[in-house]
């Protein structure tokens, strides 16, 4: 449609809300609209969204950004999104041409959307030009980071600083990880007969929001659903009428970290040593543009196994022996068997080692875009799971249902078989046990019994995975599903608002042995009587406070705010234990890992498991416990847990008007689920990124809802629309009879 304009057979209609309903011709027609309204929607969201996969947001929003654009070079993601549409382009056209109209579509909105945004203006930055792999660079930028291969670096760290046998300590569902509820229920148990499918989606909250409501209707499908900006179709969340589709982060590990053994050659170029002995390694140099400051080159690197992500910067003949790569070296014996040898012995004064990303797009050239258009067109539970065949990445554990009865619980998506150290750590590059095999894992699946939840526990990924979510969410998610056999979309709503709080178990388990009580957890009032052994009054009265709690993380819960303040002052002391000094400092590797490799965060995540096992010695946690129990009594007395529980969402211009955001509900693991890092802030960065419920007795009857509003565009009525519901736990009704939407002109 490149140069065309728009076709007459568009139709763009609006709801209360200001979603976008688009009607058109056929479905290419249909792929520009929906272009063109994300751009004239969200132009700011989409240029940041292009730059950061392009590696370009230091030009414009400084060298801040340099950790991710480097980054985002080093891992090749534009390349990458480049050779999967070549591949798509040759194997499907069709879909590539789908594609390319929503291109054509960005394009023709952008520069009416930057006109709206003034983010534009203060920043400097003039829209660009999309192209047509653009969305797939898009989609790899936002899960690249998605299975959370840093965790390997810090398991590595773990293993070398604490020791071998503590490698897996803090498995846990960790603060760089994204993951969701979702939830099915069978026709048996609604009060419609016809299935119910709801959930939410847990990712940092962005604002303008990472999810935009949308409805695309032409002869071949009509579907309302939740889409990803810069992204055409609805890939994760959909009600076609006939059928209704969702997924969850199944947790999968499908992405490896080689240990690069790196030597630079006379002329310039690098090789790579792998099981085949030294072989040329692919070497470039890219210029970072820096708002404010001087270009910066980066010199990328890909070898056999892929893009060279850290210890590039040490191969310029020094032998950098305090490298991120060399400091790991150490500890490879567990990943090869042995100690590694002096670099003089394998390489000499030339060589290094560096760490290379392996992840399946850029093996295979293939991401799983033509199942996109197979989902709009699918009328049932089987065309959904055909379509699902071809997903690649992120891999997802997926429910769908269908007005035939049809029900679906599957995983979705391209998970490498190999040996099981490559999930745990950094493996060697050089030994062959560690390489790929030509198929893939088999997929795994299950029949839905009434009800099915997914909430990126152990379940039916299991086999595909290392590490996963504590199972509270899902347990409670079940216990609550399995009271009803009468479930309607109204009632289902209710179950987004659930602040129950299992994982505070463990630790009022501690508060009740601390004090030499009864072991009494949120069920009344401890026993009357002197104060408990060890306690001042104060902090036998907190301790009483706690026993006493129903472990409701309400936002207006003066005792979940207390529970929060023991539960940090618990998690800094840990933190702080000899016994895990060695961990305290720093790891050598680039800042863009640090959110999986500071301490702090990974006591707060593993302090269920922590509270009972780990180095640090029972009696030392007892201590632990008391002296948080004295600290949190000596001082002020906490307030409401929402006062300090506040939102906190991502900008790419960070807003001066702080105050504005407010107080949330819930807690990591609540089905109400805002994640803060206990310990070091009660601030949440992430939450349900979207809520919806989908009907299949009547899509009318269903409901969504996202943290702001259906535009990017600050002061527009429909900026931030949105976030009272949201903060309620409400839903926005979904409104399909076009005589009940607003038609716009022009």
């Amino acid at each position: 449609m490149d140069g065309i304009g728009v076709s007459v057979s568009i139709e763009v209609y609006r709801d209360a809300w200001g979603v976008p309903h688009l009607r058109a011709a056929d479905q290419d027609e249909l792929a520009f609209a929906q272009g063109r309204v994300t751009a004239r929607d969200r132009a700011w969201q989409l240029e940041v969204e292009r730059h950061r996969a392009q590696g370009t947001t230091a030009a414009f929003l400084g060298a801040a950004e340099l950790g991710w654009d480097t980054f985002a070079r080093r891992s090749r993601l534009a390349d990458t999104a480049r050779r999967c549409f070549e591949r798509l382009e040759r194997e499907d056209a069709r879909t590539a041409a789908w594609v390319r109209a929503y291109v054509d579509g960005v394009n023709d909105g952008l520069a009416e959307g930057a006109g709206r945004a003034p983010e534009f203006a203060e920043t400097g930055l003039v829209p660009g030009r999309w192209e047509p792999w653009t969305p797939l660079a898009v989609w790899l930028t936002t899960h690249i980071l998605f299975a959370g291969f840093p965790t390997k670096l810090w398991r590595e760290e773990v293993a070398r600083r604490l020791g071998e046998e503590w490698t897996e300590l803090f498995a846990t569902d960790g603060p760089g990880t994204s993951g969701s509820n979702g939830w099915l229920v069978a026709g048996g148990r609604t009060a419609s007969g016809a299935a119910l499918v709801a959930g939410d989606p847990h990712r940092f909250i962005e604002a303008p929001g990472v999810y935009q409501q949308i409805r695309l209707a032409c002869p071949a499908y009509d579907v309302v659903g939740i889409a990803v900006p810069g992204v055409p179709g609805l890939a994760h969340f959909g009600h076609a009428g006939p059928v209704a589709w969702a997924i969850t982060n199944a947790m999968s590990d499908y992405q490896d970290l080689y240990r690069e053994r790196l030597r630079r050659l006379p002329d310039g170029g690098v090789e790579a040593y792998g099981p085949e002995g030294w072989r040329p390694a692919t070497t470039h140099t890219e210029t970072i543009e820096v708002a404010g400051g001087e270009p910066v080159a980066v010199e990328v690197i890909e070898t056999d196994r892929g893009p060279v992500i850290i210890g590039v910067d040490d191969g310029a003949g020094s032998t950098a022996p305090e490298s991120a790569a060399s400091q790991g070296a150490a500890s490879e014996g567990a990943a090869s068997g042995g100690a590694a040898e002096d670099r003089d012995s394998w390489g000499g004064a030339s060589a290094w080692e560096g760490v290379a990303l392996r992840y399946p797009p850029r093996v295979t050239g293939q991401l799983g875009f033509e199942v996109l258009p197979a989902l709009l067109r699918a009328r049932t539970v089987a065309d959904v799971d055909t379509a699902l065949d071809g997903w690649v990445e992120p891999v997802n554990v997926v429910l769908a249902a269908d007005t035939e009865g049809g029900l679906l619980h599957r995983v979705a998506g391209r998970v490498p078989v190999r040996h099981r150290t490559n999930s745990l750590r950094i493996v060697p590059a050089w030994d062959p046990a560690h390489a790929w095999q030509d198929a893939p894992a088999p997929l795994p699946r299950a029949e839905v019994d009434g009800h099915a939840v997914m909430a990126n526990a152990r379940g039916i990924a299991a086999p595909l995975g290392i590490e996963f979510a504590p199972p509270h969410r899902a347990d409670r998610i079940d216990a609550l599903l399995g009271a009803s056999a009468d479930w309607t979309p109204e009632s289902i709503t209710a179950l987004h608002r659930d602040t129950d709080n299992r994982s505070a178990a463990r630790l009022l388990a501690a508060v009740a042995r601390v004090g030499g009580g009864s072991g009494q957890t949120g069920s009344g009032p401890s026993p009357a009587g002197p104060s408990p052994a060890g306690l001042s009054p104060a902090a036998s009265a907190v301790r009483d406070r706690l026993l006493a709690w129903d472990r409701r993380m309400d936002a207006e819960s003066a005792d979940a705010g207390l529970y929060a303040a023991v539960r940090g002052a618990v998690v800094r002391r840990f933190a702080a234990h000899e016994a895990f000094a060695a961990l305290r400092e720093p790891a050598p590797y680039p800042e863009v890992f640090r959110p999986w490799l500071a301490l702090g965060p990974r006591v707060a995540y593993a302090l269920e498991t922590l509270l009972v096992a780990g180095p640090v010695p029972a009696a030392d946690v007892d201590r632990i416990v008391r002296e948080a129990l004295d600290e949190v009594a000596s001082g002020e007395p906490p307030a409401a847990w929402g006062v300090t529980h506040r939102l906190a969402p991502w900008q790419a211009l960070p807003d001066p008007d702080d105050a504005q955001w407010p107080g949330l509900g819930g807690d990591h693991d609540c089905v109400l689920s805002t994640s803060s890092v206990p310990g070091w802030t009660d601030r949440s960065a992430r939450a349900s990124a979207a809520r919806y419920v989908w009907d299949l007795a009547d899509r009318e009857r269903s409901g969504w809802i996202v943290p702001f509003g259906a535009s990017g565009v600050p002061g527009d009525p429909h900026h931030r629309d949105q976030l009272p519901l949201w903060l309620r736990g409400e839903l926005a009704p979904v409104t399909t009879d076009w005589q009940n939407l607003t038609k716009e002109q022009g």
